[in-house]
């Protein structure tokens, strides 16, 4: 008994010591534990910076980030005294009762899939379970959407009183949908945790800014969320890329894709000075037989190149002064033995081109011709040859900005795998491997005075309108060959589009320069031969021939015959030439007019109020004034000879407005008022839309707007 009488006071002794203590740190202690909490709440809270746009260089956005949200509701909020809480959540059930039939009739006019009878027993749902956090809508919604969720009863109260609330993401957004995305390159459903490839990748660094950091802190009986590092939101990069430019060269190469029923279709253009790349375009047949970016196969595609190859082969032996453009090669009936195997042109079963000139090799891309010039000068010292093509810098990796190019595969005969019918083959553009960019990239320096220069897709990153960093341009070689030299293959460029089988390149506008290629595509292990045989048809040139300004690159791979690299890829870069020396063309408005002249501008329907601002302040005469009432104005102008009418006309409240006419900015406005989503294909004005004006609008339906 006296043990246990022990045993129990000792425990009386400690609770009582226990209960002392706690009073202290109750009341004595009260302050210095308060402070210590209040120094001590949510320290190095991370602060997520904005991360850059990317832009066009016409000033277009490509890629931006933009807010998604998830909404959510807490059917618990309110104060923390038990009292005052329940209070509140008896007062806010009585609000959301009363309000819930107009809050669920709003959600089903924001979101058309679930009927409001559907959110009614969703939310009944969540508030018998006394959920904090429940999902009002299972999907991401846009920024208009939430706003407009913001506006019903009792979701436009603050969070404590109405229990709404949300959770933001930033996701990237590309304005021109697939146009050059494969170049501009993705990131994750959470910008935060960076990029996959592309632009996004090689510049992710840049794009993505700078960390901060906060904690929240105790002032005035208020929790306040104190900077300790301000975030440094990431730059903007200006890239080389012309969105109009891009949008001409995607159309025609994929009208011709799908006219060849193609697999694969790449086309680069660039500015011969600067090497910046103002289109770039890489298509993939899907399954469904339509195309989409899917690989960068412009700088990634390891092919052998075939007859646009051959430039380079009598280049060699023009600066090696082992041939003159008038030095003559007996092709006879158009077949060769080299070696054990048989050279062939493409018109051998119709008995060949006989004697040919250098300049006539070249136009009707003999492979008899070609070959036969380097094996006679080559055939004893194939590393010669080899070392010319090396001068050249065909044979040297761009290092681009962006990742996932491919290295130029050009064997020497000390390589392995080197046999005597290498050289004759590689001459012509087999047995070596060189992407596209790079066999465009050798084409400019032609084009370039005998300048080679890296190609760039990132012109500058930019601040707030100030220039951080700018990208030169980089020169790969000063010199590819000498001025004679350059200057015989010029005119034999130009004479294979205006006299050889090149023609359907050229224009009637301008002189093009350049060369056709067909290829048959190896399958590896299998050879050339194995099933159906595979084509790469392709064009590399330069236009105008007198004063370059642009080089371009068309390669198509497609199954089956006929295959024609003039015909096939030569006619998809003249119309591309054709738009784009259109397009560039400046002509000065001086030489149309003359001082008398009145002159009218062809002005785009939209919003009336801002585009009779716009005319006042350039002094042009208006007929049919808009009064300033402070609501929108839609409707349309038409040109009169001393004036620009301008035409309101009303906007039904649940009715698909026309739009044509208009630029995509008030299009898109407009429609999305209405509930639509829209999807956007071209630049310019609209030409048609794909739901009819004046049908009934149903929320949430994608409305395709096509612009010209």
């Amino acid at each position: 008994m006296t043990r246990y009488f022990f045993v129990i006071l000792i425990m009386a002794l400690i609770g009582v010591a226990i209960v002392v203590k706690a009073g202290v740190t109750m009341f004595a202690e009260r302050q210095y534990w308060q402070d210590v909490a209040d120094r001590f709440v949510k320290e190095n809270v991370t602060v997520k910076p904005n991360r850059g746009n990317i832009i066009s260089s016409d000033g277009k956005l490509m890629a931006s980030s933009l807010p998604e949200y998830r909404i959510y509701m807490d059917f618990m909020s309110g104060e923390k005294d038990e009292k005052r809480r329940k209070k509140d959540q008896a007062r806010r059930d009585s609000i959301l009762k009363a309000n819930m039939d107009s809050i669920c009739i709003g959600l089903h006019k924001i979101f058309p899939d679930k009927s409001a009878a559907q959110f009614k027993a969703h939310l009944q749902k969540g508030r018998q379970a006394k959920s904090r956090n429940y999902l009002i809508y299972p999907k991401r919604i846009s920024y208009i959407q939430y706003k407009e969720v913001k506006r019903l009863p009792v979701f436009c109260l603050n969070r404590y009183k109405g229990g709404f609330k949300e959770l933001a993401y930033n996701q990237r957004k590309k304005p021109f949908g697939s146009l050059a995305a494969r170049t501009l390159g993705d990131v994750y459903a959470d910008t935060a945790q960076g990029a996959k490839n592309g632009i996004e990748l090689a510049f992710d660094t840049i794009l993505k800014g700078r960390d901060g950091l906060t904690h929240r802190q105790k002032v005035m009986n208020k929790y306040l969320n104190i900077v300790d590092v301000a975030p440094i939101d990431g730059c903007d990069l200006i890239t080389t890329i012309d969105v109009g430019m891009q949008d001409i060269c995607e159309k025609a190469l994929v009208d011709k894709l799908k006219e060849l029923n193609a697999t694969v279709g790449v086309v680069v253009l660039m500015e011969v000075t600067t090497g910046e790349v103002k289109a770039i375009v890489n298509m993939t047949q899907g399954r469904d037989g339509e195309y989409y970016e899917v690989r960068n196969n412009a700088i990634s595609d390891m092919l052998e190149p075939g007859s646009t190859f051959k430039t380079a082969s009598i280049m060699v032996a023009l600066e090696d002064g082992k041939i003159t453009p008038d030095y003559i090669v007996d092709t006879g009936n158009g077949q060769k033995p080299m070696h054990g195997r048989v050279m062939k042109d493409h018109n051998w079963h119709r008995g060949g081109y006989g004697k040919l000139t250098v300049t006539e090799i070249l136009g009707v891309s003999s492979n008899v011709g070609t070959s036969s010039i380097i094996e006679n000068f080559y055939g004893s010292n194939p590393q010669k040859f080899v070392d010319g093509l090396k001068r050249m810098s065909i044979d040297q990796p761009l290092h681009l900005q962006i990742s996932g190019e491919g290295k130029p595969n050009i064997r020497g005969p000390k390589e392995r795998y080197f046999s005597k019918t290498t050289l004759p083959w590689m001459s012509i553009g087999y047995e070596t491997q060189v992407p596209p960019i790079n066999i465009l990239t050798f084409y400019n320096a032609i084009a370039n005075n005998g300048v080679s220069i890296r190609p760039k897709f990132v012109r500058a990153a930019v601040r707030d309108g100030e220039v951080v960093k700018e990208y030169p341009t980089e020169v790969i070689n000063p010199k590819i060959c000498s001025d004679k030299t350059l200057a015989q293959i010029r005119e034999i460029l130009r004479k294979v589009v205006g006299e050889g089988l090149a023609k359907p390149a050229g224009s009637k506008q301008f002189h093009v320069s350049g060369k056709t290629g067909t290829a048959q595509i190896s399958q590896g292990a299998a050879g050339y031969k194995t099933g159906r045989t595979n084509y790469l048809v392709s064009f590399c040139g330069y236009f105008p021939s007198e004063k370059p300004k642009y080089s371009m690159i068309v390669s198509i791979q497609k199954p089956g015959l006929p295959a024609s690299g003039g015909l096939m890829a030569g006619s998809v870069f003249s119309k591309i030439a054709e738009r784009v020396y259109a397009k560039d063309l400046r002509l000065p408005l001086t030489s149309a007019i003359d001082t008398n002249t009145v002159v009218i501008p062809n002005v785009k329907a939209g919003e009336m109020r801002e585009t009779q601002r716009v005319l006042e302040e350039l002094n042009i005469k208006i007929q049919g004034k808009i009064t300033d009432s402070g609501k929108e104005v839609w409707g349309s102008t038409h040109p009169a000879p001393q004036a620009v009418v301008l035409e309101s006309r009303g906007i039904m409240q649940n009715f698909v407005p026309s739009v044509v006419g208009m630029g995509a900015k008030d299009a898109v406005y407009l429609l999305e008022s209405k509930g639509l989503k829209v999807n956007l294909v071209g630049v310019g004005k609209v030409k048609s839309q794909s739901i009819a004006n004046g049908s009934v609008v149903k929320k949430g339906q994608t409305i395709t707007l096509t612009m010209h």
